[in-house]
């Protein structure tokens, strides 16, 4: 069985760096405080957390200020590329066009979406032509 790999963020640790990329770099408190609007959380467990994400190499931790500053370590985007790879390898046996063909056919997609998808597949049909 193939080990997890411990810089890939669990869903709680997501949760936080979803927060730090929409707000940018801040304090545990202000995290604390904004997914306390959607659950139930303490100060203690989101500290924690941080704390375990600092060490897996996930947030960076400025220590040079009182309360210390928490950021990602990485950006939105290639987190995200990340995990789409991951996702694409071990379901979709590495298939880019089956991955967006299910995920085409499972959800409804805007008119704005559309368009970034026909913009993308002229872009790419232009590049192979090239």
């Amino acid at each position: 069985m193939k080990k997890r790999d411990k810089k890939k963020p669990t869903d709680a640790e997501l949760e936080i760096l979803q927060v730090l990329w929409d707000r940018g770099p801040t304090t545990v408190r202000d995290v604390l405080n904004i997914l306390s609007e959607r659950r139930e959380v303490g100060y203690t467990t989101v500290l924690k957390l941080m704390q375990i994400m600092a060490d897996k190499g996930l947030l960076e931790k400025d220590d040079s200020v009182r309360p210390q500053v928490y950021r990602p370590a990485k950006t939105r985007n290639q987190t995200e590329t990340a995990f789409l790879g991951d996702l694409m390898d071990r379901v979709f046996r590495g298939s880019p066009g089956n991955l967006v063909l299910q995920a085409l056919s499972t959800r409804k997609v805007s008119s704005e979406e559309r368009d970034k998808i026909r913009e993308l597949l002229d872009r790419l049909e232009k590049e192979s032509n090239e």
